[in-house]
């Protein structure tokens, strides 16, 4: 079994921190976005998308989608729970993990495809976009700063995979963006202290 990793991508960064969580150890190859190592022959004959990360099963086999790899440990490796424990708490997870997709990590995103020097001449960008996009970031982070004013974590009162999606879209986007949580958030901001001073944040 082997991890296929770009070190510092947010990506392959939320199966890291995922890992580290449960305990589990598995070897690591990296793949150099910024070199283009994701799209050259050998990788794209693994995953044809040429998106990190991948997990190389004993078999050869291949899963993408860092989700889709999470869940492959957590069935795998149960404990600790971070998909929920029971048919409403695994929902509850599932609802708050695609928020943090949709409502963060998505616009983070855009902002930083579509405004960013590190994609120009790299893909087609439309600034215009990007902005739009900062403006739903900065909606963003006071609506879940408001939604963490009675409860410890994301989804409820422990961490789950919900908190490593936000915690890697603020440790990969906001800090490259300088858009993240204002002292004023005071919430969200507690909540990120927290969840960067966990053991598994150094992943």
């Amino acid at each position: 079994m082997k991890l296929y990793d770009s070190p510092g991508a947010p990506n392959p960064r939320r199966v890291k921190i995922f890992l580290a969580e449960k305990g589990i150890e598995v070897p690591v190859e990296e793949v150099s976005i910024p070199k283009g190592e994701h799209r050259q022959e050998a990788f794209l004959a693994k995953n044809p998308l040429g998106q990190l990360p991948i997990l190389e099963l004993d078999d050869g086999s291949v899963l993408s989608e860092s989700v889709a790899i999470c869940r492959y440990f957590e069935e795998t490796h149960p404990e600790p729970p971070l998909f929920g424990t029971d048919a409403l708490d695994r929902a509850r997870v599932a609802m708050w993990d695609r928020r943090m997709e949709l409502q963060l990590f998505i616009p983070y995103a855009q902002v930083f495809r579509n405004t960013h020097e590190f994609w120009k001449g790299r893909i087609p960008q439309v600034p215009e976009w990007g902005e739009v996009n900062r403006k739903a970031v900065t909606k963003a982070l006071v609506w879940l700063d408001g939604e963490l004013a009675d409860r410890e974590f994301i989804a409820g009162d422990r961490y789950t995979v919900a908190d490593i999606t936000a915690q890697c879209t603020f440790d990969f986007f906001g800090r490259i963006l300088k858009l993240l949580p204002s002292p004023e958030q005071k919430h969200l901001t507690r909540w990120y202290e927290a969840v960067s001073a966990r053991p598994s944040a150094r992943a």
